[in-house]
């Protein structure tokens, strides 16, 4: 049976619109409309002229009812001025993850959710909170996405080649995801994992998750998060230079410019330092290419399920098989790790997180 959604689907994640694809196709827009409706479904020509325009198996068209994030439920920066079709399609391989989470957990316990429910908090509250929670204390995060996944965040990576979308995060039941562009730096990737995850302890109970005072609000979490202002106060009581901002950087693992906010807010710095600071940033290229630039940040949990998925001989083209997806969105959505999942299979994991999983009825992977 045809599944007029998964057309919809596919056509929202090659950033097609409706009449664009009717163009491509050779035929009325009315025609793409109904098919899309489920009034009726496309003939077998057309079908498979269908998978070769959008890049999915045929197979793909006729599968199962799924789950989407949803553009009143996901958290984007910049929601308002975003381009339609760059925010469909990031939902779109949003629902692709779905579909990949899904595969995974039939096979795997990954870790289980350990966010705490804060309502009415300040973002500088709720960012002490959860740390304390956490047992972080004021100290530096090492790593923001494997501490979201050792919490039971689910992180999936975005290769959106557009620098509109940075980030979202949903709540799909009692699950929260997060998905970060790989287009970004990996110093703004930190920060954006640390902004979603502010979205998702603060507006995960019915308010406002998009517009300006919510992007404000998550965008203080963040700051917060990644610089407690204690250990900020601590390294740098005053500020004298730029340099003094470069050197210190390296500590919490973020950006010149993160930092630059981050004391300007806490009144260390002047509003005349700030906006010095800030141009100073800008004439040395720091806002392409970070000093000091850190390694990209990348899935734990996704390694070491590959890693157990190569020990039994089992590739990406398996799981692309068995979802009827294309293998390239599998490889975008878990950071490339998806590369490693060789025709010949065999490997070993790194082991360096305190994200852990289970083989559905067997020991724990530490």
């Amino acid at each position: 049976m045809f599944n007029p959604d998964r057309l919809s689907l596919a056509r929202r994640r090659r950033g097609f619109t409706k009449k664009s694809l009717a163009e491509a196709l050779g035929v009325d827009q009315k025609t793409v409309i109904r098919y899309e409706s489920g009034l009726v479904p496309p003939p077998q020509s057309v079908l498979g002229r269908l998978s070769l325009l959008l890049g999915f198996e045929e197979e793909f068209f006729s599968g199962p009812d799924f789950d989407e994030p949803t553009a009143e439920g996901a958290s984007f920066r910049g929601f308002a001025t975003m381009p339609a079709r760059d925010r469909e399609s990031a939902l779109a391989a949003g629902a692709l993850a779905f579909m990949v989470d899904d595969w995974v957990t039939k096979r795997f316990h990954l870790p289980r959710p350990a966010l705490g429910e804060i309502e009415f908090a300040s973002p500088e509250t709720a960012a002490l909170y959860i740390r304390q929670q956490w047992g972080i204390g004021v100290r530096p995060i090492s790593n923001v996405v494997h501490l979201l996944e050792a919490k039971g965040v689910r992180v999936f990576s975005l290769a959106e080649r557009t620098r509109t979308v940075d980030a979202f995060s949903t709540w799909r039941r009692d699950l929260p995801y997060v998905f970060l562009n790989t287009e970004k730096s990996a110093e703004r990737s930190r920060l954006d994992g640390a902004h979603e995850l502010g979205h998702l302890v603060m507006h995960a109970h019915g308010g406002p998750h998009q517009g300006q005072s919510a992007e404000e609000q998550a965008n203080q979490f963040a700051s917060a998060f990644l610089m407690p202002e204690d250990d900020v106060r601590a390294v740098l009581p005053r500020i004298n230079s730029l340099n003094q901002i470069i050197e210190a950087k390296k500590k919490w693992r973020v950006s010149v410019a993160a930092l630059n906010y981050r004391l300007h807010k806490l009144r260390i710095t002047t509003e005349w330092q700030y906006r010095q600071f800030a141009i100073q940033i800008s004439e040395r290229g720091f806002n392409k290419k970070e000093p000091y630039g850190i390694a990209r940040e990348k899935s734990v949990v996704w390694q070491k399920v590959i890693d157990h998925l190569r020990t039994n001989k089992i590739t990406k083209n398996h799981i692309a098989s068995d979802l009827c997806i294309p293998v390239t969105e599998i490889e975008s959505l878990l950071f490339g790790l998806a590369n490693m999942l060789s025709l010949d299979g065999g490997g070993a994991g790194s082991g360096r997180s305190r994200a852990s999983l289970t083989l559905v009825g067997n020991e724990k992977i530490a």
